[in-house]
């Protein structure tokens, strides 16, 4: 089995590009799987500013196909040529895909670095396709391993100990926007209910923000609000909600996006300047917001801008213990790789030793002498299976345990199968099954 991942973040395209990629990325690993045998476990792990699929396919030479067929789903739910959307993505194989896993669920290749927020979206991936079914074993250790490497960077280093995130910096830009500072006397708006706007909510409660309403398309405000405090909005309360708030914060990504004419009418008798933060990939302001007048408009650009600098140390040590764990998994997953080998060389012998020893057994019976014969076969198949296990350890330890197969093919005629891969039995603020670009209108009440 061989991992791999396709890899499409901040550092390499532009965010809107990324916001396209994922259009229906709620879906595509049950339809990859689904659609074409070369892939054997998927895991989408979609986030404000990165859209990878983590993948298992059989054999090496399945790489190759499982990419296309990928890139072919994703084309076809984004609208992009296939042409782009390849370009669009890095492929990682081998050691490569736990060290960028790693690196990113412990916070290293954030907008924000040393943000823990991408820990939880990692999990919950992991959960999601655990759910759908469509997480390999191979699939399932990789995550586990990469939310325990996030663990060991908190818990072992002051990366992070600030407690920065995407939403924290954005709240200490609008901080420093403002003409008052304080946020208990600002009246806040947020959109969506995701793990970003539970996120704004939590902090927001820290700096002193009380007048929080929220609004969701979805209709989900009210429990929301239930178990976090706060106002739940509809479409009708909305308008006046906005028209008196001194911050609005996107987090939800759906088809909600307040346009800029709708603003401007909604405000027109407004005095006080607004502050809008747009935390989600697809929009849910119109960019053309921050052209009004009264208007600043924060996005996820402004916020990777402004991001502080963590201390080197920090980060080398941060660095020096993802390497170590990802060199770690890469033996065990190599260990792990000839144990079918070794089980088929232990089958082998044994049912040759059980063939000999019937023959024992139809001559001698069921006599002591047939016991000690059995009882010293045994112990020298014991014996002489000792060095070649230790052997298909180290080939696997160095990468070479095609060679041992190999070996067993050629003079045993020994075929190893390789056991099937068993699927195992939530939020980013954007909701990846609604397409970028729609808009909803903001009516006056």
């Amino acid at each position: 089995m061989v991992l791999f991942s396709l890899v499409a973040t901040h550092a390499d395209i532009d965010l809107e590009t990324v916001a396209q990629l994922s259009t229906g990325a709620s879906e595509l690993a049950t339809s990859a799987l689904a659609g074409s045998p070369a892939v054997a476990g998927a895991i989408v792990l979609a986030t404000c500013n990165r859209f990878e699929i983590y993948g298992e396919a059989h054999r090496p030479d399945d790489v190759d196909a499982a990419r296309a067929a990928l890139i072919s789903q994703i084309s076809g739910a984004s609208g992009l040529n296939d042409q782009l959307v390849s370009r669009s993505f890095s492929t990682r194989t081998g050691p490569e895909v736990s060290q960028h896993l790693f690196a990113v669920s412990s916070g290293l290749d954030s907008a924000v670095v040393g943000e823990r927020e991408i820990a939880g979206q990692v999990r919950r991936a992991l959960i999601t396709a655990q759910h759908e079914g469509t997480a390999s074993s191979g699939l399932v250790r990789l995550f586990q391993a990469a939310s325990k490497t996030a663990k060991d960077v908190g818990a072992q280093t002051a990366l992070g100990s600030r407690g920065l995130s995407i939403v924290s910096v954005a709240l200490d830009l609008a901080t420093e926007l403002s003409e008052n500072p304080d946020w208990s006397t600002k009246k806040a708006v947020v959109f969506g209910t995701g793990a970003y706007a539970g996120a704004t909510m939590s902090l927001l409660r820290e700096r002193g923000c009380t007048d929080v309403s929220v609004f969701s398309s979805s209709g989900r405000a009210a429990g929301f609000v239930a178990t976090r405090g706060g106002t739940a909005l509809d479409t009708a309360s909305l308008p006046a909600a906005v028209a008196a708030a001194d911050v609005m914060i996107g987090c939800s990504g759906s088809d909600t996006r307040v346009e800029a004419s709708d603003l401007a009418r909604v405000r027109a008798d407004s005095q006080q300047p607004l502050i809008a933060i747009d935390l989600a990939l697809t929009h849910d302001f119109d960019p053309a917001v921050g052209e009004l007048d009264g208007v600043e408009l924060l996005t996820l650009e402004s916020v990777r801008l402004a991001a502080p600098q963590e201390q080197s140390e920090s980060l080398e040590q941060a660095s020096s213990i993802v390497a170590g764990a990802a060199g770690a998994f890469e033996q065990e997953r190599e260990s792990r790789s000839v144990d079918s080998a070794i089980v088929a060389l232990r089958r082998h012998t044994m049912n040759v030793l059980e063939a000999e020893m019937e023959k024992v057994r139809a001559r001698h019976g069921c006599t002591a002498a047939a016991e000690e014969v059995e009882f010293a076969l045994r112990r020298m198949v014991k014996q002489l299976l000792h060095v070649p296990t230790v052997r298909a350890r180290e080939l696997a330890a160095n990468g070479q345990q095609e060679h041992y197969v190999a070996g067993l093919e050629a003079l045993y005629g020994i075929t190893v199968e390789q056991p099937a891969a068993r699927a195992a039995e939530a939020e980013c603020p954007v909701d990846h099954s609604q397409p970028p670009g729609a808009a909803a209108k903001l009516e006056t009440a």
